[in-house]
C-alpha cells in the first residue's frame, strides 16, 4: 500500500537531484568563461581554487543525480551549496569585469 508513495517520494528526490546538478553545471561554465583577474579584482578566492570548489561540486552533484549516493546524504547536499554560494555572492562581484557575454548593464543599444 505504500509502494506509489514510495516510488513518487523517490521520484521528487531524483528531479531534485537533476535540478541541483543543473545549478551545478551552470555554476561551472560561468566560472570557466569569467576572467582570472576578475576574481582577484574583486577580492574573492582566485578561479583556479572556484574551479577546484565548483569541479568537486559537480562530481558531488553527478553521484546525486544519477542516485549513487543518496539526495539527503550531505556530499550532494555541500555540493549544492558550493555552487549556490558562487552564484549568489561570486559571480556578481565578477560579472562586471567582462567575460564572454559582456556586462550585463547593456542592452542591445547600448547602456541602460
Amino acid at each position: 500500500m505504500l509502494a506509489p508513495a514510495q516510488s513518487f517520494v523517490g521520484i521528487v528526490f531524483w528531479v531534485v537531484a537533476i535540478a541541483a546538478f543543473v545549478v551545478e553545471i551552470w555554476a561551472f561554465i560561468d566560472a570557466v568563461r569569467r576572467p582570472a583577474a576578475a576574481y582577484t579584482a574583486a577580492g574573492k578566492l582566485t578561479k583556479q581554487k572556484w574551479l577546484i570548489i565548483l569541479g568537486i561540486a559537480l562530481l558531488f552533484g553527478l553521484a546525486g543525480a544519477v542516485g549513487l549516493v543518496s539526495i539527503i546524504q550531505m556530499l550532494p547536499i555541500i555540493g549544492f551549496i558550493a555552487a549556490a554560494v558562487y552564484l549568489a555572492d561570486v559571480r556578481p562581484a565578477v560579472r562586471p569585469y567582462g567575460g564572454r557575454g559582456g556586462s550585463s548593464s547593456s542592452g542591445p543599444y547600448g547602456p541602460w
